[in-house]
């Protein structure tokens, strides 16, 4: 959902951060609550057609189009806000399905928000009800490059034929073969993290209720390697259990070659809204 247009009529705005049903999420504001985006903030629900989307107030000195843009390039005053907002969507997505708005989402009044729940109250009650019972879980795969070079003769069917020629070559057929072995080493290696990449992605698939592939910034790394892919899955929590044990063999079966499998989450289902 994008933010819609701000123009200056009041001196505040709302801010909002996940939309569901009004009668599950009214219960939930009587608990202890984690802190709005801005303290002089406090969390409620702005309702229309049975929905209800959680907000909170905002100034418009920081949140119209351009101070909010201006603030985007501010790490430390980023930093605090986008934990702010996680903090509100994972406290109502634990406890309710909810579809989670992304960071930024500005209505200018309360008629604006109550306007988009009745406009988009079927596209909303669709996706309320397929993230009912289920959570987002994150698949990290990194790769060890050094050690994927190092067993790449053995996982490569490529290199394997080409070994068993030399080993049933002249001295100098053999010679020649093992220098072409060594310039396919890269390329093989590069294609087996196509392959592991996609093997992960469509064996857990099978153990989801949706898979999908998160885009990587560039030289991204961790303490396991380079990370090489970046999933997401809809998991339903009743299955969590079976998935985890599936992700555990995967991570067994392709750790010899020097990838690492980090399971991260569970987390609002972001990835799984398809306007957001």
């Amino acid at each position: 959902m994008s933010a819609r247009k701000v123009v200056k009529k009041s001196e505040s705005a709302l801010y909002l951060y996940c939309i569901g049903e009004a009668l599950t999420l009214a219960p939930l504001l009587k608990e202890r609550l984690p802190a709005p985006i801005e303290d002089e903030g406090r969390l409620e629900l702005l309702e229309a057609d049975g929905l209800a989307a959680v907000a909170s107030a905002v100034s418009l000195k920081d949140y119209d189009e351009e101070a909010l843009q201006a603030h985007l390039a501010d790490a430390a005053w980023m930093a605090l806000r986008a934990m702010r907002h996680e903090r509100v969507v994972d406290y109502f997505a634990k406890r309710a399905s909810v579809v989670p708005l992304r960071f930024g989402v500005i209505y200018l009044d309360r008629a604006g928000v109550e306007q988009m729940l009745r406009e988009r109250a079927q596209e909303l009650r669709a996706a309320i009800e397929r993230l009912e019972g289920r959570e987002e879980w994150g698949v990290n795969i990194f790769c060890d490059r050094k050690a994927l070079m190092d067993a790449i003769a053995s996982i490569s069917q490529r290199l394997q034929e080409l070994e068993g020629q030399a080993e049933a070559a002249s001295a100098g057929q053999a010679y020649l073969l093992r220098k072409k072995m060594d310039s396919m080493r890269k390329d093989e290696a590069r294609a087996e993290v196509s392959r592991t990449v996609e093997r992960i992605e469509r064996e857990l698939r099978e153990g989801s209720e949706g898979a999908t592939r998160l885009r990587l910034l560039k030289d991204e790394a961790g303490e396991y390697g380079e990370l090489v892919g970046k999933l997401a899955f809809l998991v339903e929590r009743r299955r969590f259990d079976e998935f985890r044990s599936a992700a555990e063999r995967l991570a067994g079966d392709v750790g010899r070659a020097g990838f690492r499998l980090e399971l991260t989450g569970p987390w609002p289902a972001y990835n799984f809204v398809t306007s957001n």
